[in-house]
């Protein structure tokens, strides 16, 4: 069993890139949207749209690491100066740990402005209904400029299976190749 964490930004790819790994390995792709979309129109992005959302993902993991699948692809945005992040990355790594998977850290970066043009394509807007709402999503990645860090700085990520991918000039498929490459990831 495998676990890839692929996080970085809003808008950095994560899902695209989670899309085209989904198709290259035996990997399934749960993209951080699938629980969130669920819960938002009952919530909206409230404290209890997160609770009953992370308890979701908390029971998924537990349930699929215990199989014989190939493993999955989780996608999220890590919140670096949030320590409740830290924890909850840490849970979710035990999780699967604990289960004999082996647990890889991919992590996305992108230029602002190639960002908010992937905030709007159409792909993005097909799969997370959240962020059809253009104005406000673009109002929310640039809030979160000011409040969270969403990628790492240099040597901060301790783990052996750990590779940062700067994907402002890649294509998904180009990112996913350099995964599967990197880790050495069986393909379909």
């Amino acid at each position: 069993m495998k676990l890839i964490l692929l996080f970085g930004p809003q808008a950095v790819g994560k899902m695209t890139v989670g899309q085209e790994l989904e198709k290259r390995t035996e990997l399934k792709l749960f993209h951080n949207h699938m629980t969130i979309e669920l819960l938002q129109p009952f919530f909206g992005f409230s404290e209890e749209m997160w609770r009953i959302c992370n308890m979701l993902r908390v029971e998924i993991f537990e349930s699929f690491s215990k199989t014989d699948q190939y493993g999955m692809i989780f996608t999220f945005m890590w919140a670096f100066n949030e320590e409740k992040d830290w924890k909850w990355v840490e849970k979710v790594t035990d999780i699967f740990e604990s289960n004999g998977a082996e647990v890889y850290f991919v992590e996305l970066e992108t230029d602002l402005e190639v960002r908010l043009k992937r905030n709007i394509t159409p792909n993005r807007l097909q799969h997370k209904p959240s962020k059809r709402n253009i104005e406000d999503s673009e109002k929310r990645l640039l809030a979160s400029l000011d409040t969270h860090r969403l990628n790492s700085v240099e040597g901060e990520i301790e783990r052996e299976k750990y590779i940062k991918i700067n994907n402002t000039d890649m294509s998904p498929e180009e990112v996913a190749e350099k995964i599967i490459e990197e880790f050495q990831l069986e393909r379909k």
